[in-house]
């Protein structure tokens, strides 16, 4: 039976992708946290956030959720764990990054159905991998077991071993140069069609196209086939393409597929003063570059019907960590090597003196019973609490209908 197709116009898309959006959260406390980023943004701007200690203001996820990290492949080919989604990025406070991603995990702990003790292990495991990562510059496994590390390691693994097909058929289910209409992908509007087209003519564009080492300098790209992409949970409802190239000659085109997206203001908090671009998709790009250079690389800033996006070429090894069920050894040992690569994207921003001070400063205020700050502890507890209240809520909501 063929797949329905879906027809909307730019106009009436926002409400379909709104409802999706709400469906989508009500999935799992997981799931929500994961696209309620404005609830802790809202947590930081109160009262609770000024408690927290003020790191050096660098380059900053500004959303560093387990799902914004994974495999990521560079120019080159090679392959690392980085940060892989900088939309909130901003120069701010490192413990904000901290503690989003200890929120992540204690949630994903309990999406598992583990003892509350998990939780307060991990959050030692996340601050010893994070100081171990600020000091040496790389994020160190904090076990030999392999087996602890298995949900982490499996897609590592994975991902060396893709090649175009594996992506192909993951994002557009074909391999043919044709990206299928239907419940993830729209069509077109004219307009979008004409603006496609013009900015994959500019010599900016083919640059990044052709900055793969195995393609050559002067090949030309040419747009295949173009839809607006249904993707994502919290940025659900912005700009999204998804762009099908042939690059080099008709006869023996290589294909590739190439993400647009919307970039719009930070929610996340920036510091005082800060020098960012001001234009919001030179601020992602940025980011990137600073925070995850294998990623920002493979980044170009441009304007798509006069707002900011952000283009990528999507490369087979690019994944995404999902970690839903976990035992207790392994989200222990994932905290702690989770926390070093972001420890090891701020490191890369500090010099030694101020990577020693920060590693100091997260080392006081630490209880008897607890070798993490006491700040980061409640912190982490106190969100848990306000976003479970919010996730049951959020299901009555929008799920019981």
């Amino acid at each position: 039976m063929p797949k329905k197709i879906t027809e909307t116009t730019p106009a009436k898309r926002q409400a379909v992708l709104e409802e999706r959006r709400k469906l989508k959260m009500a999935r799992s406390a997981h799931a929500y946290v994961r696209g309620n980023t404005l609830q802790f943004y809202e947590w930081l701007t109160a009262k609770s956030g000024s408690r927290l200690p003020q790191g050096p203001p660098i380059w900053i996820c500004g959303d560093c959720h387990v799902g914004n990290l994974g495999p990521v492949a560079n120019a080159e080919g090679k392959v690392e764990i980085e940060i892989r989604d900088l939309d909130q990025t901003v120069i701010g406070n490192p413990a904000h990054d901290l503690i989003r991603l200890g929120l992540s995990l204690a949630t994903a702990a309990r999406g598992s159905d583990l003892p509350g003790v998990t939780t307060a292990l991990m959050m030692e495991q996340m601050v010893r991998g994070y100081q171990s990562a600020l000091i040496s510059g790389h994020a160190k496994k904090a076990t030999k077991n392999a087996k602890q590390l298995r949900p982490i390691e499996e897609v590592l693994n994975q991902a060396t071993r893709r090649e175009w097909r594996h992506l192909a058929q993951e994002r557009i289910e074909d391999v043919k140069p044709t990206i299928p209409l239907g419940e993830r992908f729209w069509a077109l509007s004219p307009e979008e069609k004409t603006e496609i087209a013009k900015l994959f003519e500019t010599e900016e564009a083919r640059k990044l196209i052709t900055s793969l080492k195995h393609r050559d300098d002067d090949a030309k790209v040419r747009v295949l086939d173009a839809a607006y992409w249904m993707k994502g949970c919290s940025s659900l409802g912005r700009l999204r393409y998804a762009v099908l190239l042939g690059v080099g000659p008709k006869k023996d085109s290589e294909y590739c597929l190439v993400d647009i997206k919307e970039a719009v203001r930070a929610a996340a908090p920036a510091a005082k003063g800060s020098d960012m671009p001001r234009d919001y998709a030179k601020r992602v790009v940025t980011g990137a570059c600073n925070l995850s250079p294998f990623l920002g690389e493979r980044m170009l800033a441009a304007k798509f019907l006069s707002r900011p996006v952000v283009l990528r070429e999507l490369m087979p090894q690019d994944l995404k960590l999902e970690i839903d069920q976990l035992t207790r050894e392994e989200a222990v040992a994932a905290a702690s090597y989770l926390a070093g690569v972001v420890g090891k994207a701020h490191a890369r921003q500090m010099d030694a003196a101020t990577r020693k001070r920060w590693a100091t400063e997260l080392g006081r205020n630490r209880s008897k019973s607890l070798d993490a700050p006491g700040w980061m502890w409640r912190s982490v507890v106190e969100l848990i609490a306000d976003h479970e209240t919010a996730y049951l809520e959020h299901c009555r909501r929008y799920a019981m209908a």
